[in-house]
């Protein structure tokens, strides 16, 4: 069992819940030898820290008191019944986390206290040479360079993931396709929620085909995550090459569902999507829904929230499910707008309360005179302003607007 030393208070966390205590650290003493435990002891107690001082003789019970996960700094000795060394060292660092390590080494093995620093430790102390402030200003030391070390390694974690994310949403945000610039004005968007860390799975894209045909997509793969991202991208690759090579409609919607069952991270994983085609002649347009949010419809009489029949998300049937396009005739000057649920289902006060696809319509219609980008942004500030008393729209928002 782990004996605790006088100098030992109740608890193992400072009284913030935090390990980083300069004056006041958690510190183990991992060392057999009871003479040299005293000797530590009454240094520390000398020393201008006040420790909480757990005193434990071998490596599986300094293991225990680390899987508490309680301890500041780790004074070792490399001389204990169940472990010798540099090998005692790695075990000690591999259970470590985030609490420093400092190692004691006899007056004839200041080399091998080099090695230790080399091998991962923050210090070392040489026995028989450590005075009270000395060894106090170790442990104060070992702990900040221990914290200087887990705030490094976290912040190139987070670059890699932002470069990671960054990659992802290129493949998730594309830029539009069309053969005759001019012909139809896109503006499309996209805004990460304030939960995301990781990119989630909205995505979009627009193409135009050889015959003038505009074709537009937008989706959003359930959940959150670089899974759900890549499997975005994977659907928006899948989906430009099948309309370029002349496969549309439900059978294009088919054959994504196909690459979704065969990408998925996992069987509840789903997708929903809608498809617009809009002829050359613009006086119409063929409209697939999957599971997706209706779209609104810009025309000179006003805004409308128009929702066509559809099917099914992708991946709720696979294999079953049927999806048929519906005709929408177009007004001249008529504008589409198609966007992910994360625009709608964002707060609007303090309260539990929804925009809405009713409250979204309210929104589009306010700023309906606004040239196309202006729209956009309107829409998007609007609702992320709504949602202001809970932090922000939660989720993904991807907008695509057509005129």
């Amino acid at each position: 069992m782990p004996r605790e030393g006088a100098a030992r208070s109740e608890g193992g966390l400072a009284e913030d819940g935090q390990l980083w205590d300069w004056q006041r650290p958690s510190v183990l003493l991992v060392e057999d030898d009871a003479g040299d435990a005293v000797l530590v002891e009454e240094l520390l107690a000398d020393s201008m820290i006040d420790p909480r001082l757990t005193w434990v003789q071998s490596l599986a019970e300094a293991r225990r008191e680390l899987a508490g996960g309680a301890v500041g700094c780790v004074l070792l000795d490399l001389h204990l019944p169940d472990g010798q060394g540099l090998q005692a060292l790695a075990e000690i660092l591999g259970q470590a986390g985030s609490a420093a390590v400092v190692v004691l080494t006899g007056l004839a093995e200041e080399q091998t206290g080099l090695a230790a620093v080399a091998a991962g430790a923050q210090d070392y102390l040489v026995k028989g040479r450590v005075e009270p402030e000395l060894l106090g200003r170790a442990v104060r030391y070992a702990m900040q360079r221990k914290q200087a070390e887990v705030a490094a390694a976290a912040l190139q974690a987070s670059r890699l993931q932002a470069q990671e994310n960054a990659r992802l949403e290129r493949g998730l945000l594309p830029s539009p396709l069309l053969r005759r610039p001019g012909g139809i004005d896109v503006v499309a968007a996209y805004r990460p929620g304030r939960a995301q860390t990781l990119l989630g799975g909205d995505f979009y894209d627009v193409v135009q085909g050889v015959d003038g045909t505009v074709h537009a997509l937008i989706g959003d793969v359930s959940g959150h995550g670089p899974d759900e991202a890549a499997l975005g991208v994977a659907l928006r690759i899948a989906w430009r090459t099948l309309t370029l090579s002349g496969h549309t409609g439900a059978e294009a919607a088919g054959m994504l569902e196909q690459v979704l069952v065969a990408e998925r991270p996992s069987v509840g994983i789903f997708a929903t999507l809608t498809t617009l085609e809009l002829p050359e002649d613009r006086r119409w347009m063929r409209v697939l829904r999957a599971g997706h949010p209706g779209l609104l419809l810009h025309t000179p009489a006003g805004v409308e929230l128009l929702e066509v029949a559809g099917g099914p998300a992708l991946g709720i049937l696979p294999g079953l499910a049927r999806w048929e396009q519906q005709e929408v005739e177009l007004p001249a000057g008529a504008g589409v707008t198609v966007f992910t649920d994360g625009l709608f289902e964002g707060h609007t006060g303090r309260g539990p309360e929804r925009l809405g696809e009713e409250g979204l319509l309210a929104l589009a219609r306010e700023h309906a005179a606004l040239p196309a980008q202006q729209f956009v942004d309107a829409l998007i500030d609007r609702t992320q302003q709504l949602a202001r008393h809970h932090g922000g729209l939660a989720d993904d928002v991807a907008v695509v607007h057509l005129r």
